[in-house]
């Protein structure tokens, strides 16, 4: 609430006439931050050439918004997360906006499998899948955490990509 609050310049009771309460403006502000990640990947799916996987996944964890710590929608988009748990129409939202993620990666894979950025044996959906899950992970780790680099993600997900064909026999 402070970090929303504080990005409005005004004061709790300035902000919260224009709000019916805490529940209202959390709401309000987890939408503004949907709408600001669905201009990014409106904007991901239509530049060309097409942004490859290190380039998509950075501008989605870069700070959102504003561009600065003080103001990163990236953290409502957490807080509203949260608040998600207990709000039903927000957690329709955040479900709706969660699926909405996934079909924009799957369709950004498409496009990298068709510029011969992703195996054509690939699954763009189940790319669309591991990214979208991977994603809050990353912004909850910038923002709570120690923040990873791209570099280091795609370096793991390169490790597991063999996982079933190095399968170490059972120890007994």
């Amino acid at each position: 609430m402070d970090d929303i609050i504080a990005a409005t310049g005004m004061s709790a009771s300035g902000v919260y006439r224009y709000f019916g309460g805490k529940d209202e403006l959390i709401e309000a502000a987890g939408e503004e931050s949907m709408a600001v990640f669905r201009a990014l990947f409106d904007r991901l799916r239509h530049t060309e050439p097409v942004p490859d996987v290190t380039a998509t996944i950075a501008a989605i964890v870069a700070p959102v918004g504003g561009g600065t710590r003080d103001y990163d929608l990236s953290r409502v988009a957490i807080q509203a997360w949260s608040e998600a748990l207990r709000q039903p129409r927000l957690r329709e939202r955040t479900g709706d906006f969660h699926r909405e993620l996934r079909a924009q990666l799957t369709a950004l894979a498409r496009r990298w499998q068709h510029a011969g950025l992703l195996a054509p044996e690939a699954s763009p959906e189940a790319v669309g899948i591991v990214l979208a899950t991977l994603l809050p992970g990353m912004l909850v780790a910038r923002h709570a955490a120690d923040p990873v680099s791209v570099d280091r993600v795609l370096a793991g997900l390169r490790g597991l990509t063999g996982i079933d064909q190095h399968r170490m026999p059972p120890k007994h």
